[in-house]
């Protein structure tokens, strides 16, 4: 399903040891998360999942919760400048947020879209360059998951068990193969995780 273009679709996300990507307390419990996403690892994995991305793609609550915390980042020049490189790249590229409640995007360069995950994905491979970034959504990654439509995965894993919370594999997903094409370890044991589906 590549398109002639070559648009990669590709996603990332931080997962606990026993995949979830948030804790026992419900979708804004991060804290199995709070003491890795500043490390040195995970700024570097951040870096490289959006250098060749020029379409983010996002869900709602993400779209709101990113767009509020990270524009100030992009203008703070006390910030880590993997920090505001990654703020200012959120600001500036296209943004598609997949939402059946907004009507009208608040952030500039951003369209809102009442569609399928994987209707949105298709459109967008057939036109433009660059990849197409699923920025942390697990709401839109799991039904791309589902249609076998993503090509490469960015995890950040943490070494915690949260006992609790969100799976990003569900059950019923299709078999598929992945590659590993790049690892690092940080100081705290959180693995930094890049896997480029094998077709």
């Amino acid at each position: 399903m590549t398109s002639t273009n070559g648009r990669k679709v590709t996603a990332n996300l931080s997962l606990t040891l026993d995949g979830r990507y948030n804790g026992a307390g419900g979708p804004g419990d991060f804290s199995a998360f709070a003491p890795y996403v500043t490390s040195d690892v995970a700024r570097d994995h951040m870096t490289r999942m959006w250098q060749d991305a020029t379409t983010a793609l996002l869900g709602r609550l993400n779209a709101e919760g990113f767009m509020g915390f990270w524009a100030p980042v992009a203008e703070d020049q006390h910030a880590d400048p993997r920090d505001r490189g990654y703020a200012s790249w959120l600001v500036g590229v296209e943004k598609v947020v997949l939402s059946s409640t907004l009507t009208e995007a608040p952030w500039e360069r951003t369209r809102v879209v009442n569609a399928p995950a994987a209707d949105v994905v298709t459109e967008l491979k057939a036109a433009g360059e660059g990849d197409i970034l699923v920025n942390s959504s697990a709401s839109v990654i799991k039904p791309l998951l589902a249609a076998d439509l993503l090509d490469r995965l960015h995890l950040l894993v943490v070494p915690e068990i949260a006992g609790g919370g969100r799976r990003l594999f569900d059950d019923g997903l299709p078999a598929t193969k992945w590659t590993l094409t790049h690892q690092e370890t940080g100081k705290l044991g959180e693995l930094a995780l890049v896997y480029d589906r094998a077709r």
